[in-house]
């Protein structure tokens, strides 16, 4: 991994010239994922450097199951030369599936944990290749169920009208 494949792990700024009824309660960094981009890694940034690491897993559970969990710090800082903010931690949790990371960095993303604002990034750049193509194929397997769902929903609703 070089400082290349690290950009997208930049907390943005907030969107501020989106039109009034498009921008919602809080405001957000607007961001859209592909596919690839999202896994089931992720990146946790921002967590305070006080041995929180059973705190982060018991709340991490709270969106599903994890495979693993580990501090990345020292490989963020050394190899990577990463700019951390001061007295935080880096980790990198993988969970069983997809939908599980998408809640957790929905629901913990711009969120406080033990005094520290948490930045939660997709991190596609820790799966295999083996990972990737079951995605893609899951991902696949998904619009080909919603477009037999569609299809049904429409010849059901000709025969009634």
């Amino acid at each position: 991994m070089n400082n290349a494949n690290i950009e997208h792990h930049k907390r943005l700024q907030y969107c501020t010239t989106r039109l009034k009824y498009r921008q919602g309660r809080q405001l957000k960094a607007v961001k859209a994922y592909t596919v690839a981009n999202e896994s089931q890694y992720l990146l946790i940034f921002g967590v305070p450097k006080i041995n929180l690491t059973q705190e982060l897993k018991n709340k991490l559970r709270q969106f599903g199951s994890l495979e693993n969990l580990r501090n990345i710090t020292e490989q963020w800082v050394q190899t990577l030369s990463y700019e951390l903010e001061p007295f935080t931690e880096v980790y990198c949790v993988k969970y069983k599936k997809i939908e599980e990371a998408r809640r957790c960095k929905r629901y913990l993303d711009a969120r406080e944990f033990y005094g520290g604002i948490l930045h939660i990034s997709y991190a596609p750049e820790y799966e295999a290749l083996e990972e990737l193509k079951s995605k893609l194929q899951q991902r696949a397997n998904e619009i080909n169920y919603r477009i037999k769902t569609n299809q049904n929903y429409i010849k059901k609703n000709k025969r009634i009208g």
